[in-house]
């Protein structure tokens, strides 16, 4: 019995240990930055982008959030991994909120 217990509580650790990802993010100051989205999660609608000063910034759209390609507005599915962005965000207490997203390729 003690050994069905610790193999499962051992399973379930393991699995809150591989669900989700761990990533130390960086808290900026408002503004316009522009980077690489290194993570896309459309279930999510979540972007992980790293700037040109290697700050990580993790970034949930909201129903605010603008996004364009092109100077058009478009779909989440248009941002890709490693595509190129361009973030506004505002930063508030210890997280930061997306006003815009502009694909740049």
């Amino acid at each position: 019995m003690k050994k069905l217990i610790l193999t499962a509580l051992f399973g379930c650790l393991f699995l809150l240990n591989s669900c989700g990802e761990n990533k130390k993010t960086d808290i900026v100051d408002s503004g316009t930055y522009q980077g690489v989205a290194e993570t896309v999660e459309p279930g999510e609608k979540e972007i992980y982008v790293r700037t040109s000063d290697d700050k990580l910034l993790e970034l949930y759209f909201t129903d605010e959030t603008t996004l364009t390609k092109d100077g058009s507005t478009t779909i989440f599915d248009s941002l890709k991994e490693d595509g190129k962005v361009e973030v506004t965000v505002e930063k508030k207490g210890n997280k930061l909120v997306p006003i815009s997203v502009k694909v740049l390729n």
